[in-house]
């Protein structure tokens, strides 16, 4: 019974480990150290542009690949991210359509 719960508990872990592997180490996308911590949307959307169009592992549009990973991120802190972060982040979304002209 103890090894079931030592088991799920690790599992827990690992999917965490996993979403911040994936953040900090996208195959898509390098991207600039601590971006999703920054107060400025624009600059959270500046940033993940240059990534995105500087990028030749991308499988999608610039736009695309920088919008999927804000919303990655957004996804997997889930109730982790602080309610203002949260806020930052979503008007990053509107930053990075505009910076796309979209």
């Amino acid at each position: 019974m103890t090894t079931t719960h030592s088991h799920e508990k690790k599992a827990k872990t690992s999917k965490k480990k996993w979403s911040a592997e994936v953040t900090e180490h996208s195959d898509a996308l390098d991207l600039q150290n601590n971006i999703f911590e920054s107060k400025d949307p624009k600059e959270i959307a500046e940033s993940l542009k240059k990534s995105a169009e500087k990028s030749k592992r991308k499988k999608s549009s610039p736009y695309r690949s920088a919008m999927s990973m804000l919303t990655f991120y957004i996804n997997r802190a889930g109730k982790n991210l602080e309610g203002s972060q949260k806020d930052i982040l979503e008007k990053a979304k509107d930053e990075l359509r505009k910076a796309f002209g979209r």
